[in-house]
Protein backbone atom coordinates (compact mmCIF):
# COMPACT_ATOMS: atom_id res chain seq x y z
CA UNK A 1 0.00 0.00 0.00
CA UNK A 2 1.14 3.19 -1.11
CA UNK A 3 2.25 5.74 2.11
CA UNK A 4 -0.47 7.56 3.62
CA UNK A 5 0.42 11.09 3.89
CA UNK A 6 0.46 13.89 7.12
CA UNK A 7 -1.79 16.40 5.02
CA UNK A 8 -4.43 16.82 1.97
CA UNK A 9 -7.03 18.87 0.79
CA UNK A 10 -10.21 17.38 1.46
CA UNK A 11 -9.73 13.78 3.64
CA UNK A 12 -13.37 11.24 2.98
CA UNK A 13 -13.85 9.14 5.77
CA UNK A 14 -15.79 5.96 4.09
CA UNK A 15 -15.86 4.22 0.42
CA UNK A 16 -19.01 4.17 0.04
CA UNK A 17 -21.62 5.68 -2.31
CA UNK A 18 -21.71 8.66 -0.85
CA UNK A 19 -17.53 9.10 -0.25
CA UNK A 20 -16.65 7.52 -4.07
CA UNK A 21 -18.95 10.08 -5.70
CA UNK A 22 -17.90 12.65 -3.60
CA UNK A 23 -13.90 12.03 -4.72
CA UNK A 24 -15.24 11.75 -7.94
CA UNK A 25 -17.38 15.39 -7.78
CA UNK A 26 -13.99 16.81 -6.26
CA UNK A 27 -11.89 15.64 -9.04
CA UNK A 28 -14.37 16.73 -11.78
CA UNK A 29 -14.28 20.48 -10.01
CA UNK A 30 -10.40 20.59 -9.86
CA UNK A 31 -9.73 19.91 -6.84
CA UNK A 32 -6.73 17.77 -6.13
CA UNK A 33 -5.24 16.04 -3.01
CA UNK A 34 -8.32 13.69 -2.19
CA UNK A 35 -7.67 11.30 -0.02
CA UNK A 36 -9.89 8.62 0.95
CA UNK A 37 -10.09 6.53 3.82
CA UNK A 38 -12.33 3.11 4.21
CA UNK A 39 -11.50 0.42 7.46
CA UNK A 40 -12.66 -2.51 5.15
CA UNK A 41 -10.23 -3.98 2.96
CA UNK A 42 -12.22 -3.50 0.27
CA UNK A 43 -13.70 -0.08 -1.14
CA UNK A 44 -17.77 -0.04 -2.09
CA UNK A 45 -19.81 0.06 0.95
CA UNK A 46 -22.36 -2.11 1.47
CA UNK A 47 -23.07 -3.10 -2.35
CA UNK A 48 -20.16 -4.57 -2.89
CA UNK A 49 -21.91 -7.28 -0.68
CA UNK A 50 -25.08 -7.41 -2.75
CA UNK A 51 -24.67 -9.69 -5.85
CA UNK A 52 -28.10 -8.78 -7.13
CA UNK A 53 -29.74 -5.91 -8.78
CA UNK A 54 -30.68 -2.96 -10.04
CA UNK A 55 -27.59 -0.38 -9.15
CA UNK A 56 -26.38 1.96 -11.26
CA UNK A 57 -29.45 3.32 -13.28
CA UNK A 58 -28.82 6.87 -12.64
CA UNK A 59 -24.89 6.81 -11.76
CA UNK A 60 -24.08 4.61 -14.85
CA UNK A 61 -27.34 4.78 -16.97
CA UNK A 62 -28.06 0.95 -16.90
CA UNK A 63 -28.55 -2.03 -14.43
CA UNK A 64 -25.78 -3.28 -12.29
CA UNK A 65 -25.32 -5.83 -9.78
CA UNK A 66 -23.57 -4.72 -6.37
CA UNK A 67 -19.98 -5.54 -6.40
CA UNK A 68 -19.85 -4.33 -10.34
CA UNK A 69 -21.34 -0.97 -9.20
CA UNK A 70 -18.90 -0.71 -6.38
CA UNK A 71 -16.06 -1.15 -8.24
CA UNK A 72 -17.19 0.95 -11.18
CA UNK A 73 -17.91 3.87 -8.00
CA UNK A 74 -14.28 3.65 -7.30
CA UNK A 75 -12.61 3.39 -10.49
CA UNK A 76 -14.57 6.97 -11.36
CA UNK A 77 -12.61 8.38 -7.91
CA UNK A 78 -9.40 7.01 -9.25
CA UNK A 79 -9.65 8.53 -12.43
CA UNK A 80 -10.63 11.58 -10.99
CA UNK A 81 -7.19 11.81 -9.02
CA UNK A 82 -8.89 10.46 -5.59
CA UNK A 83 -5.91 8.47 -3.65
CA UNK A 84 -7.69 5.50 -2.02
CA UNK A 85 -6.85 3.86 1.24
CA UNK A 86 -8.10 0.65 2.79
CA UNK A 87 -7.93 -1.09 6.22
CA UNK A 88 -7.55 2.43 7.43
CA UNK A 89 -9.91 3.19 10.31
CA UNK A 90 -10.01 6.37 11.67
CA UNK A 91 -10.27 6.54 15.78
CA UNK A 92 -10.89 10.39 16.14
CA UNK A 93 -12.34 13.61 15.12
CA UNK A 94 -10.25 16.87 15.71
CA UNK A 95 -10.74 20.55 15.32
CA UNK A 96 -8.12 21.53 12.71
CA UNK A 97 -9.78 19.54 11.03
CA UNK A 98 -6.94 16.71 11.87
CA UNK A 99 -8.44 12.73 12.32
CA UNK A 100 -6.53 10.18 14.15
CA UNK A 101 -5.77 6.63 12.15
CA UNK A 102 -5.04 3.05 12.99
CA UNK A 103 -3.58 1.16 10.16
CA UNK A 104 -2.16 -1.76 9.83
CA UNK A 105 1.82 -0.60 9.80
CA UNK A 106 0.72 1.24 13.28
CA UNK A 107 -0.98 4.84 14.33
CA UNK A 108 -0.81 8.55 12.68
CA UNK A 109 -2.38 11.07 11.66
CA UNK A 110 -4.07 13.52 8.94
CA UNK A 111 -4.53 16.88 8.34
CA UNK A 112 -6.28 18.51 5.88
CA UNK A 113 -8.55 21.68 5.41
CA UNK A 114 -12.02 20.04 4.96
CA UNK A 115 -13.06 16.84 5.86
CA UNK A 116 -16.40 14.55 4.60
CA UNK A 117 -17.75 12.02 7.07
CA UNK A 118 -19.44 9.37 4.82
CA UNK A 119 -19.39 6.21 7.57
CA UNK A 120 -22.82 5.22 6.47
CA UNK A 121 -25.06 3.33 8.60
CA UNK A 122 -25.18 -0.51 9.87
CA UNK A 123 -28.39 -2.44 10.81
CA UNK A 124 -29.45 -3.11 14.36
CA UNK A 125 -28.25 -6.40 15.98
CA UNK A 126 -30.12 -8.92 17.96
CA UNK A 127 -29.34 -7.41 21.28
CA UNK A 128 -30.31 -3.86 20.31
CA UNK A 129 -33.63 -5.34 18.99
CA UNK A 130 -34.12 -7.19 22.86
CA UNK A 131 -34.96 -10.39 21.01
CA UNK A 132 -34.25 -12.63 23.75
CA UNK A 133 -34.13 -16.91 24.40
CA UNK A 134 -30.72 -18.55 23.45
CA UNK A 135 -27.64 -17.88 21.73
CA UNK A 136 -27.12 -20.75 18.99
CA UNK A 137 -25.38 -20.27 15.54
CA UNK A 138 -27.60 -19.27 12.32
CA UNK A 139 -28.44 -15.65 14.13
CA UNK A 140 -27.16 -13.04 11.10
CA UNK A 141 -28.06 -9.19 9.97
CA UNK A 142 -28.58 -8.82 6.04
CA UNK A 143 -24.66 -7.77 5.88
CA UNK A 144 -23.30 -10.70 7.44
CA UNK A 145 -25.43 -13.10 5.43
CA UNK A 146 -24.56 -11.14 2.35
CA UNK A 147 -20.96 -11.60 3.02
CA UNK A 148 -21.44 -15.35 3.74
CA UNK A 149 -23.09 -16.32 0.38
CA UNK A 150 -21.95 -13.54 -2.16
CA UNK A 151 -18.46 -13.38 -0.52
CA UNK A 152 -17.78 -17.02 0.82
CA UNK A 153 -20.20 -18.86 -1.27
CA UNK A 154 -21.14 -20.36 2.20
CA UNK A 155 -25.00 -21.49 2.76
CA UNK A 156 -25.08 -20.48 6.87
CA UNK A 157 -28.76 -22.68 6.40
CA UNK A 158 -31.69 -23.49 4.66
CA UNK A 159 -34.68 -22.66 6.42
CA UNK A 160 -34.82 -19.30 8.32
CA UNK A 161 -37.15 -16.64 9.45
CA UNK A 162 -36.44 -13.31 7.90
CA UNK A 163 -37.65 -9.97 10.60
CA UNK A 164 -38.56 -7.40 8.77
CA UNK A 165 -39.88 -5.77 5.92
CA UNK A 166 -37.64 -3.04 5.28
CA UNK A 167 -35.95 -2.34 1.16
CA UNK A 168 -32.88 -4.52 2.95
CA UNK A 169 -35.24 -7.63 4.23
CA UNK A 170 -35.94 -7.73 0.30
CA UNK A 171 -32.14 -7.64 -0.26
CA UNK A 172 -32.33 -10.49 2.04
CA UNK A 173 -34.99 -12.72 0.28
CA UNK A 174 -32.89 -11.89 -2.95
CA UNK A 175 -29.57 -12.81 -1.22
CA UNK A 176 -31.27 -16.25 0.23
CA UNK A 177 -32.75 -16.73 -3.26
CA UNK A 178 -29.06 -16.93 -4.92
CA UNK A 179 -27.36 -18.88 -2.08
CA UNK A 180 -30.19 -22.23 -2.02
CA UNK A 181 -32.31 -20.83 0.80
CA UNK A 182 -35.84 -21.00 1.05
CA UNK A 183 -37.04 -18.79 4.26
CA UNK A 184 -40.00 -20.20 5.96
CA UNK A 185 -41.66 -16.72 6.10
CA UNK A 186 -40.99 -12.60 6.24
CA UNK A 187 -42.36 -11.30 9.61
CA UNK A 188 -42.93 -7.67 10.31
CA UNK A 189 -44.17 -6.28 13.91
CA UNK A 190 -46.23 -3.24 11.80
CA UNK A 191 -50.05 -4.00 10.59
CA UNK A 192 -47.99 -3.35 7.37
CA UNK A 193 -44.94 -3.85 5.41
CA UNK A 194 -42.15 -0.85 6.08
CA UNK A 195 -41.38 -1.07 1.74
CA UNK A 196 -43.38 -0.46 -0.65
CA UNK A 197 -46.46 -1.96 -1.26
CA UNK A 198 -45.11 -3.29 -4.63
CA UNK A 199 -42.54 -5.22 -2.10
CA UNK A 200 -45.19 -7.47 -0.80
CA UNK A 201 -45.21 -9.41 -4.13
CA UNK A 202 -41.42 -10.86 -3.97
CA UNK A 203 -42.55 -13.11 -1.12
CA UNK A 204 -45.90 -14.42 -2.49
CA UNK A 205 -44.08 -15.11 -5.70
CA UNK A 206 -41.45 -17.10 -4.11
CA UNK A 207 -44.07 -19.00 -1.72
CA UNK A 208 -42.78 -17.20 1.33
CA UNK A 209 -45.23 -16.85 4.04
CA UNK A 210 -45.56 -12.63 5.15
CA UNK A 211 -46.56 -12.19 8.48
CA UNK A 212 -47.65 -8.74 9.60
CA UNK A 213 -48.60 -7.91 13.11
CA UNK A 214 -46.04 -10.23 14.31
CA UNK A 215 -42.38 -9.96 16.36
CA UNK A 216 -39.95 -12.47 17.03
CA UNK A 217 -39.69 -12.94 20.60
CA UNK A 218 -37.03 -15.45 21.27
CA UNK A 219 -34.35 -17.64 19.47
CA UNK A 220 -35.03 -21.23 20.75
CA UNK A 221 -31.90 -24.24 20.01
CA UNK A 222 -28.85 -25.41 21.28
CA UNK A 223 -25.90 -25.46 19.11
CA UNK A 224 -28.08 -24.10 16.21
CA UNK A 225 -31.29 -22.46 16.05
CA UNK A 226 -34.26 -25.16 16.24
CA UNK A 227 -37.33 -22.67 16.49
CA UNK A 228 -38.23 -18.91 16.64
CA UNK A 229 -40.36 -18.08 19.03
CA UNK A 230 -43.22 -15.59 17.44
CA UNK A 231 -45.88 -13.37 19.18
CA UNK A 232 -48.98 -12.13 16.67
CA UNK A 233 -52.45 -11.66 16.77
CA UNK A 234 -53.48 -15.29 17.25
CA UNK A 235 -51.10 -15.04 19.96
CA UNK A 236 -47.81 -16.64 20.74
CA UNK A 237 -46.17 -19.71 18.47
CA UNK A 238 -42.78 -21.16 17.81
CA UNK A 239 -42.49 -21.55 14.01
CA UNK A 240 -39.52 -23.91 13.00
CA UNK A 241 -36.56 -22.85 11.14
CA UNK A 242 -32.87 -23.09 10.70
CA UNK A 243 -32.03 -19.30 11.23
CA UNK A 244 -32.84 -16.20 12.02
CA UNK A 245 -31.63 -12.73 9.76
CA UNK A 246 -32.57 -9.87 11.45
CA UNK A 247 -32.90 -6.93 8.78
CA UNK A 248 -33.04 -3.30 9.12
CA UNK A 249 -33.67 -0.51 11.56
CA UNK A 250 -30.54 0.85 10.51
CA UNK A 251 -28.22 2.94 12.86
CA UNK A 252 -25.74 5.79 11.39
CA UNK A 253 -22.09 4.56 12.28
CA UNK A 254 -21.32 8.07 13.97
CA UNK A 255 -19.65 6.47 16.60
CA UNK A 256 -16.85 8.70 15.62
CA UNK A 257 -19.41 12.17 15.73
CA UNK A 258 -20.29 11.10 19.49
CA UNK A 259 -16.94 10.88 20.63
CA UNK A 260 -15.70 13.88 19.03
CA UNK A 261 -16.43 17.66 19.19
CA UNK A 262 -19.30 18.09 16.95
CA UNK A 263 -22.32 18.61 17.56
CA UNK A 264 -24.33 15.30 17.35
CA UNK A 265 -28.25 14.84 16.44
CA UNK A 266 -30.03 12.06 18.81
CA UNK A 267 -33.27 12.18 16.38
CA UNK A 268 -31.55 11.29 13.31
CA UNK A 269 -28.36 9.39 15.33
CA UNK A 270 -25.99 11.34 13.16
CA UNK A 271 -23.90 14.62 12.63
CA UNK A 272 -26.11 17.91 12.86
CA UNK A 273 -25.60 20.08 9.51
CA UNK A 274 -27.00 23.00 7.60
CA UNK A 275 -28.16 23.23 4.41
CA UNK A 276 -24.43 22.76 2.41
CA UNK A 277 -23.73 19.82 4.83
CA UNK A 278 -21.74 21.02 7.13
CA UNK A 279 -21.25 20.15 10.44
CA UNK A 280 -20.92 22.08 13.59
CA UNK A 281 -17.35 22.74 13.29
CA UNK A 282 -17.30 24.42 10.30
CA UNK A 283 -14.41 22.31 8.69
CA UNK A 284 -16.09 18.90 8.76
CA UNK A 285 -19.24 17.87 6.42
CA UNK A 286 -21.31 14.87 5.94
CA UNK A 287 -22.88 13.15 3.25
CA UNK A 288 -24.86 9.51 3.41
CA UNK A 289 -26.28 7.29 5.68
CA UNK A 290 -23.55 8.28 8.27
CA UNK A 291 -26.44 11.33 8.38
CA UNK A 292 -29.77 9.18 9.26
CA UNK A 293 -30.94 5.47 9.02
CA UNK A 294 -31.45 4.92 5.78
CA UNK A 295 -31.36 6.16 2.01
CA UNK A 296 -30.46 3.95 -1.14
CA UNK A 297 -27.07 3.86 -2.51
CA UNK A 298 -28.34 6.05 -5.52
CA UNK A 299 -29.70 8.46 -2.93
CA UNK A 300 -26.39 8.57 -1.26
CA UNK A 301 -24.58 8.74 -4.40
CA UNK A 302 -26.26 12.37 -5.57
CA UNK A 303 -25.87 13.70 -2.07
CA UNK A 304 -22.27 13.03 -1.48
CA UNK A 305 -22.02 14.60 -5.05
CA UNK A 306 -24.35 17.69 -4.26
CA UNK A 307 -22.35 17.88 -0.83
CA UNK A 308 -18.86 17.83 -2.71
CA UNK A 309 -19.70 20.62 -4.77
CA UNK A 310 -20.08 22.71 -1.32
CA UNK A 311 -16.93 21.76 -0.53
CA UNK A 312 -15.48 22.93 -3.48
CA UNK A 313 -16.86 26.08 -3.21
CA UNK A 314 -15.90 26.71 0.36
CA UNK A 315 -12.25 25.93 -0.48
CA UNK A 316 -12.39 28.18 -3.02
CA UNK A 317 -13.88 31.13 -0.65
CA UNK A 318 -17.55 31.00 -1.56
CA UNK A 319 -18.15 29.79 1.84
CA UNK A 320 -21.10 30.62 4.21
CA UNK A 321 -21.78 34.42 4.81
CA UNK A 322 -23.62 33.56 7.67
CA UNK A 323 -24.04 31.55 11.05
CA UNK A 324 -26.77 28.54 10.04
CA UNK A 325 -29.85 28.75 12.76
CA UNK A 326 -31.00 25.80 14.32
CA UNK A 327 -34.95 25.09 12.69
CA UNK A 328 -37.94 24.41 15.41
CA UNK A 329 -40.21 21.27 15.13
CA UNK A 330 -43.55 21.09 16.38
CA UNK A 331 -45.96 17.76 16.29
CA UNK A 332 -44.94 14.84 18.25
CA UNK A 333 -45.58 13.01 14.63
CA UNK A 334 -42.01 14.14 13.30
CA UNK A 335 -39.33 11.61 14.36
CA UNK A 336 -36.84 13.86 12.62
CA UNK A 337 -35.25 16.18 10.05
CA UNK A 338 -32.19 16.76 8.26
CA UNK A 339 -30.62 19.03 7.67
CA UNK A 340 -31.22 20.47 11.13
CA UNK A 341 -29.92 24.01 10.56
CA UNK A 342 -30.21 26.56 7.65
CA UNK A 343 -29.54 30.30 6.78
CA UNK A 344 -25.71 29.84 6.60
CA UNK A 345 -25.94 30.96 2.33
CA UNK A 346 -23.08 29.34 0.27
CA UNK A 347 -23.38 26.83 -2.35
CA UNK A 348 -26.69 24.45 -0.86
CA UNK A 349 -26.08 20.81 -1.07
CA UNK A 350 -29.80 20.12 0.75
CA UNK A 351 -32.25 21.99 -1.65
CA UNK A 352 -35.18 19.96 0.66
CA UNK A 353 -35.78 19.03 4.34
CA UNK A 354 -36.02 15.37 4.81
CA UNK A 355 -38.45 14.20 7.07
CA UNK A 356 -39.33 10.82 8.79
CA UNK A 357 -42.29 10.44 10.84
CA UNK A 358 -42.69 8.67 14.09
CA UNK A 359 -45.92 6.93 13.58
CA UNK A 360 -48.75 6.89 11.01
CA UNK A 361 -49.89 10.49 10.34
CA UNK A 362 -52.45 12.32 8.02
CA UNK A 363 -52.46 16.16 7.94
CA UNK A 364 -50.47 19.18 6.88
CA UNK A 365 -46.70 19.65 6.47
CA UNK A 366 -46.09 22.99 7.39
CA UNK A 367 -42.70 25.24 6.55
CA UNK A 368 -42.75 28.29 7.88
CA UNK A 369 -39.77 30.90 7.79
CA UNK A 370 -39.05 34.33 9.03
CA UNK A 371 -43.01 33.83 10.16
CA UNK A 372 -43.95 33.37 6.62
CA UNK A 373 -45.11 30.01 4.86
CA UNK A 374 -42.86 28.99 2.26
CA UNK A 375 -44.21 25.23 1.88
CA UNK A 376 -47.48 23.10 2.88
CA UNK A 377 -48.02 20.00 2.13
CA UNK A 378 -51.35 17.55 2.84
CA UNK A 379 -49.83 13.84 3.73
CA UNK A 380 -50.97 10.62 4.65
CA UNK A 381 -48.18 8.64 5.52
CA UNK A 382 -46.59 5.44 7.37
CA UNK A 383 -43.29 5.46 9.48
CA UNK A 384 -39.97 5.66 7.50
CA UNK A 385 -41.22 7.04 4.54
CA UNK A 386 -39.16 9.90 2.90
CA UNK A 387 -40.50 13.04 2.86
CA UNK A 388 -39.58 15.97 0.97
CA UNK A 389 -39.92 20.17 2.34
CA UNK A 390 -38.31 22.67 0.25
CA UNK A 391 -35.72 24.75 2.40
CA UNK A 392 -36.22 28.52 1.96
CA UNK A 393 -33.89 30.53 0.79
CA UNK A 394 -34.06 32.82 3.12
CA UNK A 395 -34.63 31.08 6.25
CA UNK A 396 -35.08 33.55 9.50
CA UNK A 397 -36.27 31.83 12.19
CA UNK A 398 -37.62 28.29 10.48
CA UNK A 399 -40.24 26.10 12.17
CA UNK A 400 -41.63 22.49 10.81
CA UNK A 401 -45.04 21.81 11.68
CA UNK A 402 -47.03 18.43 11.67
CA UNK A 403 -51.02 19.21 11.64
CA UNK A 404 -52.83 16.28 12.08
CA UNK A 405 -55.94 16.02 10.08
CA UNK A 406 -59.53 16.31 12.05
CA UNK A 407 -61.64 13.16 12.52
Amino acid sequence: MAELPDRAEVVIVGAGPAGLSAAAELGARGIRGVVVLEREPVAGGVPRHCGHSPFGLREFRRPMFGPAYARALAARAVAAGARLFTRVTVTALLPGPRLQLSTPDGTGEIAARAVLLATGARESSRAERLIGGTRPAGVLTTGALQALVYGAGQRPFRRPVILGTELVSFSAVLTCRHGGIRPVAMVEPGSRITARAPAALLPRLLGIALLTGTDVEAVLGRDRVEAVALRGPGGARSLPADGLVVTGRFRPEASLVRASHLVHDRATGGPEIDECGRCSDPAFFAAGNGLRPVETAGWCWAEGRAVARAIAADLRGGGPARTAERIAVAGDAIRYVLPQRVGAGGETAFRHFQLRLGRPFRGTLTVTAGGRVVARRRVDSLPERRLLLPVPDRAGATVIAAEEAGP
